[in-house]
């Protein structure tokens, strides 16, 4: 199938607000043909052409060994603000006519070569210029002639006005991309609320307290977090757009975009978050389809982008066949440098806004992990050297009378030995509370208020491991039942 008529399908396919700001390939392959009409009643054929601009050697005189090299160069004219192709040709000086008795061998001559050479016969002929063009006689006696491509500034101005008019509106729709994201933010923050919003009697900075260790979740609650959590979480497995792993770092082509987008829904859906089963409020429904559209925008907008710019290749590489007129002038060395073209990838910007502004208004459980047990670091310890771990582990690494940091190798793990006994909570025996001193109290709060579910969980294991080291120092094994005589 030829491209312009992939190039339509596609473009039928995408919203209106792309399509209408297309290239319009077809509109510039007609004035493509304009210019080959224009070329060809100049004598310029593509042949002759492509002779002059690559060898430089003047084709009317080819195999007489007469001739004299005549130079052509092709140029952009940019003074005006616009791009004005035209040619530049300097040829000999027009010559004497022939003597009469001579005249019907050079008509002859002219005659077969006039397809090809008429502009070039006719200067050589002393023929007055062409109303378009101008010529001058240089100091080496070469006659200069400056010819405007008027066909020519017609399919450049097209195409630079689209790629402009096109890029404008890329930019409008990038800020009107970051508005809808902006609201959306909004919808899923009062969504997703914690605890201190929802219950009454949770403060998520209250003070330091003898139940400071204990959490309390209200049932009764109407919050969308772990749905929410969930979905970004699914979000950022999926890998939509760009890989981020080591190995296959990159954007994502269109066909497995698309595909990995299909299967973020479906696993959406499977899961049961696409409903009213775990999406409690009207409003997160509502949101996780605006979330859906926003993606699939992005989706649309990287189709597009990639269609624009092989549409432009195609057009250009096609004019360049047609015409035998290079992509290049004599003062630009980059590639029909005058036309305008963008230095990022729109959807790669996106995709960015989209990572920096919603997926971090809800915490990720991965960021508050312990690195030893790599669960949540509920009741973390703050070591001197600022590091954070569970008090079951720094317990245990005391114990082990292991002195430095995991991380940093500081020897400051010993050294969290004050102890803050009158006010630990009840079920902290001895070894845990020569480190609670060094309880980060503020980040605790917050994982009860953000985490409830998974520091309840962490906070009962914590008692039965704390609880099980009692009992097997006291010579009792925890895992025999306990039998009353």
């Amino acid at each position: 199938m030829h491209f312009s008529k992939t190039y339509a399908q596609l473009l039928a396919e995408l919203p209106p607000e792309l399509s209408e700001n297309a290239v319009q390939y077809r509109q510039l392959k007609k004035l493509i043909n304009q210019v080959v009409s224009e070329l060809a009643l100049l004598g310029l054929g593509p042949t002759v052409l492509h002779d002059l601009l690559q060898t430089g050697v003047d084709a009317s005189a080819k195999g007489t060994g007469k001739g004299a090299p005549a130079r052509v160069m092709y140029e952009f004219n940019s003074d005006s603000g616009n791009i004005e192709p035209r040619l530049r040709l300097w040829v000999d000086p027009p010559q004497a006519p022939p003597p009469p008795d001579r005249v019907e061998e050079v008509e002859e001559a002219e005659t077969e070569n006039a397809s090809q050479v008429e502009l070039l016969w006719a200067l050589q002929r002393h023929v007055p210029p062409l109303d378009t063009a101008s010529q001058t006689v240089d100091s080496e006696n070469k006659v200069e002639i400056v010819i405007p491509l008027a066909s020519d500034s017609a399919f450049f101005q097209l195409l630079a006005t689209t790629l402009q008019s096109l890029s404008d509106h890329l930019l409008e729709m990038q800020a009107q991309f970051v508005k809808t994201l902006q609201q959306l933010t909004i919808t899923v923050s009062n969504s997703a609320r914690p605890v201190s919003s929802t219950s009454s009697s949770f403060r998520a900075h209250s003070a330091f307290k003898s139940d400071a260790g204990g959490v309390r979740i209200d049932a009764s609650s109407k919050s969308d977090l772990y749905a929410w959590r969930e979905i970004f979480q699914l979000y950022v497995e999926a890998e939509i757009f760009e890989s981020v792993g080591e190995r296959k770092r990159g954007d994502h082509s269109v066909e497995e975009s698309e595909k990995r987008l299909k299967q973020f829904a479906e696993r959406v859906t499977d899961r049961g978050l696409g409903g009213g089963r775990k999406l409690k409020l009207a409003q997160s429904r509502k949101a996780l389809e605006s979330f859906l559209q926003l993606n699939l925008f992005i989706l649309n907008v990287k189709k597009f982008e990639l269609a624009n710019a092989e549409a432009t290749r195609k057009i250009l590489k096609k004019h360049a066949k047609r015409t035998a007129l290079p992509a290049t002038d004599s003062s630009n060395t980059t590639s029909l440098a005058l036309l305008p073209a963008s230095d990022t990838s729109l959807p790669r910007i996106l995709v960015q806004e989209l990572g920096t502004t919603l997926l971090p208004i809800i915490p990720s459980l991965d960021d508050y992990a312990c690195l030893i047990c790599t669960s949540i670091a509920f009741k973390p310890i703050r070591l001197s050297c600022g590091h954070l771990f569970c008090v079951r582990c720094l317990v245990k690494m005391q114990k082990r009378g292991n002195a430095h940091c995991p991380m940093c190798r500081a020897p400051c793990v010993l050294l969290a030995d004050r102890c803050a006994s009158q006010s630990c909570a009840p079920f902290v025996f001895l070894a845990q509370c020569s480190v609670l001193a060094n309880v980060d109290w503020a980040l605790l709060n917050f994982m009860r208020d953000w985490f409830p579910e998974e520091s309840t969980l962490k906070l009962k294991q914590n008692e039965r491991e704390a609880t099980n080291e009692q009992l097997e120092e006291m010579g009792i094994d925890p895992n025999e039942r306990c039998i009353v005589m």
